[in-house]
């Protein structure tokens, strides 16, 4: 279903707000009553026949396509979105388990025992490009020269893109480096698309935040 601007911009504010663990719903409380009018201490005189009127029938109102609200008056953003909170939740997981296998490593490991720590995460496409990636020759030469070693961690900070199928996280890695140099802990941003593979969410693509699309 297209999305205007204001439900593409709602849409987007409370999937950041799900990721920051504050809740999967936006409430929208409504008034529970109005101001009483005063009571007046004179009896008030029944009506005349002349003051009496048959109401004018109401005219009913169109109604919108928005989405639902619950029976507690709250906005059902997901009814906006092709995914469920219970996909929002498992891809953006694979994401963060990825992103951070991405870039852990050590220099004395093959690509098939870095890929191992990949595999289930990415797609078995991806998984051989990230393995070439890593064995390409002058890379893995300077990883041994240096003795690298490097973990990583990873956070989502916000949702790109999303389709019927894929999402797209940027995401932080940060890495603490261990070289026969001395220490570093640079972190880098990327962005990482996740698609749905037999029922399962795995990574089809890392690549630097600042490339495609903003």
């Amino acid at each position: 279903m297209e999305l205007n601007p204001r439900q593409q911009k709602l849409a987007f504010a409370v999937i950041v707000v799900i990721l920051a663990g504050l809740g999967v719903y936006l409430l929208l409380p409504q008034a529970t009553g109005s101001p009483r009018a005063a009571t007046s201490t004179a009896p008030t005189p029944p009506p005349t026949a002349a003051e009496v009127s048959p109401a004018a029938p109401s005219t009913p109102l169109q109604s919108q396509p928005v989405a639902t609200p619950s029976a507690s008056g709250a906005v059902n953003i997901f009814s906006w979105l092709p995914f469920t909170p219970a996909d929002l939740t498992k891809a953006a997981s694979v994401t963060i388990q990825a992103a951070a296998s991405y870039d852990t490593f050590r220099y004395d490991e093959s690509a098939t025992t870095y890929g191992n720590r990949l595999s289930g995460l990415v797609t078995s496409q991806y998984l051989t490009v990230l393995e070439g990636d890593y064995s390409t020759y002058g890379v893995a030469k300077q990883r041994t020269k240096d003795k690298e070693v490097s973990t990583a961690s990873a956070m989502i900070n916000s949702l790109r893109a999303f389709s019927p199928s894929s999402i797209t996280f940027v995401v932080t890695i940060s890495q603490h480096v261990k070289k026969t140099s001395g220490t570093s802990s640079p972190s880098s941003r990327f962005a990482i698309t996740v698609v749905q593979v037999g029922g399962a969410w795995q990574v089809d693509q890392i690549q630097p935040a600042s490339a495609g699309n903003q």
